[in-house]
């Protein structure tokens, strides 16, 4: 039977609820110095604020060695009534100090494969998904080797891979890869940032392959591409894949949280759902965060 990997245990597809299908309740990166996810109490109070919108999961896409806090997650779970799926997966090569890439070495399949079928750590929380990334329109060597990882860790236990796109691009080079040379079947593929590159061709092909479509980050200011959203969301749906459609959050610095002053994960739920319910009808967007997040991290284990 197919179930999603919660941090509390497995779960089955339709109970996961309202979805935030990509978002960080923590994370940390030389990237961003200063404004890392790293307080307990803002995470939990930011769960609490998404729950009392009516959210029901989150699924945190913040992988290994980026401060994902996987042992403090059961708790949050527990105490705020939110269903939480964590990551394994590797972030682009600027997310990590080369020493800690370097200690890797030829492992990074064993890494994701135990991580998700035995425990993160010491913690006993089990991953759901792995998380990698691609590059500004295109594959570096480290994207192509952890993405060649996340497919063989894929095929040992079934898991499915959710992929950052850099500023939304790079998309039919990523399914070449793990789609076309690694045989991952495009249902167990979702690609992450789409609204930041709404070129409805691209799109159109990306669907073509059975993949999931996540258009999340959407209260982001500096991406002026949001605005399309609605119109490429509505443009997918009237092209037949309305099916394969996720939508996400994506907070990544503390500033951008509610409980901080910013849109944060309520923000999904308050104002993106009744503006794509005007451009697609609120039953297409019910299924998108309540039916689809399910079907996309179920999985039949290995």
């Amino acid at each position: 039977m197919s179930t999603v990997r919660t941090v509390l245990g497995d779960i089955r597809p339709e109970e996961l609820g309202v979805c935030d299908a990509h978002d960080h309740l923590f994370l940390r990166s030389p990237q961003l110095p200063g404004q890392e996810l790293d307080n307990l109490p803002a995470g939990r109070a930011e769960l609490t604020a998404f729950r009392a919108a009516g959210g029901a999961a989150v699924v945190q896409w913040t992988p290994y060695g980026m401060g994902r806090r996987a042992a403090d997650l059961p708790g949050l779970s527990r105490a705020t009534g939110v269903h939480l799926v964590c990551a394994t997966g590797l972030h682009q090569a600027a997310h990590y100090a080369p020493e800690s890439l370097g200690g890797l070495g030829d492992r990074l399949s064993e890494l994701f494969v135990a991580e998700l079928t035995e425990g993160i750590g010491s913690s006993g929380v089990r991953a759901g998904l792995i998380k990698v990334a691609g590059g500004f329109h295109g594959l570096d060597a480290h994207a192509r080797r952890t993405m060649t990882a996340a497919a063989e860790a894929h095929h040992a236990t079934g898991a499915p891979i959710a992929v950052h796109l850099e500023l939304g691009t790079g998309a039919l080079d990523v399914l070449d890869l793990l789609c076309g040379e690694s045989g991952v079947p495009g249902h167990r593929v979702i690609l992450g940032h789409l609204n930041r590159f709404p070129d409805p061709v691209v799109l159109r092909q990306a669907a073509e392959s059975g993949c999931w479509l996540a258009f999340d980050g959407p209260s982001r200011a500096h991406h002026a591409t949001d605005w399309r959203m609605p119109e490429a969301v509505r443009a997918l749906a009237e092209a037949g894949y309305g099916d394969r459609l996720l939508l996400g959050g994506d907070t990544v610095v503390a500033g951008a949280r509610s409980v901080d002053g910013g849109p944060g994960m309520p923000y999904l739920l308050r104002r993106v759902r009744p503006r794509l319910a005007e451009a697609v009808g609120a039953e297409l967007v019910d299924r998108i965060l309540s039916e689809h997040p399910g079907r996309a991290f179920a999985v039949d284990w290995k």
